[in-house]
């Protein structure tokens, strides 16, 4: 067994090593494409800064690690798919099997090789691609200007002792500045206290938050006929805060690019303060159940060594497993919408899609080799 094991293994691991290769060629090469529109444009913090041609390949790489994380399990569809077919066509899969390689044997080893896969998944996926992806965001922020998200920024909440404040990030510089800062803090009762304004501001990490240049306007409306608004000037406006930088990222970089850990954290977060988190709940279980799609990608794989080739009709089988693979990744994107809209429970929204198709090629294995 440990031959055939290690046979199946070598070819496996290098198809798929060929196929990812492949994909990240061709994603590389859309990437940098995207980027030559910004190549030689100043930068809007420092005129002087330009966006460079290195500067482009270097961002285009740093977000390879990235599409590792999101190609890794079709490609390991594509590559097992292929090297199990190849054996079928060429008899060789018949002498294993004649050599003591049952159904069940040939389960059991390729879920051992679809383990390694998942783990090698979830390494690159929750601690290579989420400091790759930051670095890159930075580095674009340094050379074209800073991090935003759309016209309005990020909003967050947070509950303390006697108030509620809503706050609104407009940008986040590579050096951690805040931009375009707004706090709105309501009683208990919801009624609007005061806000603060301020263009920049930094998260200090003894859990404050300094602005600078704040406006503060204090809404005294204990009577109506004696309401009033408070307007003060701060050079250096302290205010107290649990909210970190991390969680300024979260809002403002995509919570599919965070670490399990950091959107986990932000979810309580959201909880504590009363905010809805289901579209991050459910990155937060897509970015669980993710790895485990690659046993599902190499479960599918295996009917196909049991198929039954003529000259040239390898190539058709091949094709429909990379349907196969292709549908799931447009299914599992699909029930993450779906999910999110119908406030489905955020486990099964992400773990839908790899039920199904776990059953699906269960039951092709079953069809095609228990009972043919």
């Amino acid at each position: 067994m440990k031959t055939i094991r290690r046979l199946i293994y070598g070819e496996v691991l290098i198809a798929t090593g060929y196929v990812l290769l492949a994909f990240l060629s061709l994603f590389f090469f859309f990437d940098f494409v995207e980027e030559l529109a910004a190549i030689g444009q100043p930068s809007r913090l420092d005129p002087k800064v330009t966006y460079e041609l290195t500067h482009a390949m270097l961002y285009v790489a740093l977000l390879m690690p990235s599409r590792i994380y999101e190609l890794l399990p079709i490609s390991v569809l594509i590559g097992s798919v292929a090297v199990l077919a190849r054996l079928a066509q060429s008899s060789e899969y018949t002498i294993l099997r004649t050599s003591g390689l049952g159904p069940w044997k040939a389960l059991r080893t390729l879920l051992g090789l679809g383990l390694l896969f998942v783990a090698l998944t979830f390494a690159v996926g929750d601690y290579v691609a989420p400091i790759a992806d930051k670095t890159a965001q930075l580095l674009k922020a340094r050379y074209q200007g800073k991090l935003s998200l759309g016209q309005t920024g990020a909003w967050l909440k947070e509950r303390q002792a006697h108030s509620n404040f809503s706050v609104n990030v407009g940008s986040l510089s590579p050096s951690g500045e805040l931009g375009e800062v707004r706090i709105f803090e309501f009683d208990n009762q919801g009624l609007l206290v005061s806000t603060v304004q301020a263009e920049q501001g930094r998260i200090e990490g003894h859990g404050t938050w300094t602005l600078n240049n704040a406006v503060r306007r204090e809404f005294d409306v204990a009577g109506q006929l004696s309401a009033r608004i408070v307007r003060s000037q701060h050079e250096s406006f302290a205010w107290p805060s649990a909210i970190s930088a991390e969680m300024v990222s979260v809002a403002l970089l995509k919570p599919d690019r965070m670490r399990t850990t950091d959107l986990y954290a932000y979810v309580q977060h959201l909880e504590a303060n009363g905010q809805t988190a289901q579209r991050y709940e459910i990155e937060f279980w897509r970015k669980v159940f993710y790895p485990l799609s690659c046993l599902v990608m190499v479960v599918l794989s295996l009917p196909f060594a049991y198929l039954h080739f003529r000259s040239g009709g390898i190539t058709g089988y091949v094709f429909g497993g990379v349907m196969i693979g292709i549908s799931f990744f447009l299914l599992n994107n699909v029930f993450g919408y779906i999910g999110n809209l119908n406030h489905w429970r955020p486990w099964l929204a992400a773990a839908s899609p790899a039920i199904i198709y776990s059953f699906l090629s269960l039951g092709a294995f079953g069809w095609l080799v228990l009972r043919r």
